[in-house]
């Protein structure tokens, strides 16, 4: 019997990515190797610190960007956008392609966004890009007078696969599992606010949770199904207590990749711990995409960011 190696088993799963509906985020907006795509769509003024590395290596994936507005005054409330892409696809600059409008109105309120890259699960499984996550929001807080951040208010923003990494970071950062960060790092910092969209909140959950080749069992190194002490540590909702900060969570209606059961149950499990939490289904809408940039959801994320700021 002819047994494939793990290189070819993670070749084939990024072909079903790319190749099926388990598309965490858009194939045309993948921008690596380009100078920034993004800050011509933001405000004029707008200050963009470019390819910042957060980890003192030179790892292409331990950087970051921060947008800064032109005329901020005093400490300044910072979001941290984590991109999606299936945990092995995909950039810094990803999602924010799609989400202009939201982008810039956050900046233009005044507030920073820093967007991070983080290691592929192709290169390291999980907890290795949770790790770059928090080692990234970290290396924000410890330079947070360099940058004019205020270190009370961080926000973490996610997208699908993203989504699940703001919502690990958001909810295991107060039960300090020390794998969950790199060796050496401040655990200093705290999360005010989590904004959640289309992110998975329990990995069993998935239809490919039974096959070693999807990206969830690559995520993790095994089938979820399989072994489920993995996929219960990397579920978000293994970490849910009523200590954590308040969630937004938005959902498509018709999500072909991400089923919403991920982000009620979310939902659900805030509510049973007590935790302030909304959940937004968006009518009619996909896995990812401009339908998730138009007024009413983003009213939405400006009010949620404003109330956790003030």
């Amino acid at each position: 019997m002819y047994l494939k190696s793990y290189k070819e088993l993670i070749n084939e799963a990024i072909m079903k990515f790319f190749f099926t509906p388990f598309c965490f985020l858009m194939i045309a907006i993948i921008s690596a190797g380009q100078t920034n795509p993004n800050i011509h769509f933001f405000s004029a003024g707008t200050i963009l610190k470019e390819n910042i590395p957060y980890n003192n290596d030179s790892h292409k994936k331990h950087l970051l960007d921060i947008y800064l507005p032109q005329h901020a005054k005093g400490k300044i409330p910072l979001v941290v956008l984590i991109h999606g892409g299936a945990w092995l696809s995909n950039d810094k600059y990803a999602d924010m392609g799609y989400m202009t409008k939201t982008m810039t109105t956050i900046v233009d309120e005044g507030y920073a966004i820093a967007s991070i890259d983080y290691r592929f699960s192709t290169e390291a499984i999980f907890p290795a890009n949770l790790q770059d996550c928090n080692r990234a929001i970290s290396f924000l807080y410890d330079n947070a007078n360099k940058y004019g951040f205020d270190v009370n208010r961080f926000a973490v923003m996610g997208f699908s696969a993203g989504g699940h990494l703001a919502n690990m970071v958001g909810l295991s950062k107060n039960n300090q599992v020390a794998d969950f960060f790199m060796k050496g790092s401040s655990t200093a910092f705290s999360i005010k606010a989590v904004v959640d969209f289309y992110g998975p909140a329990e990995l069993v959950l998935f239809p490919g949770s039974n096959d070693e080749k999807s990206p969830e069992s690559i995520l993790i190194g095994a089938a979820p199904l399989s072994r489920p002490d993995l996929a219960k540590k990397a579920s978000p909702i293994t970490y849910v207590d009523k200590n954590d900060p308040p969630f937004l969570i938005i959902q498509g209606e018709k999500d072909e990749s991400v089923d919403p059961k991920q982000s009620k149950l979310l939902s659900a499990w805030l509510n049973v711990s007590g935790v302030q939490n909304e959940l937004v289904i968006v009518k009619e809408a996909p896995h990812y995409g401009v339908m998730f940039d138009v007024d009413e959801v983003r009213n939405k994320v400006l009010a949620f960011l404003k109330q956790q700021f003030k």
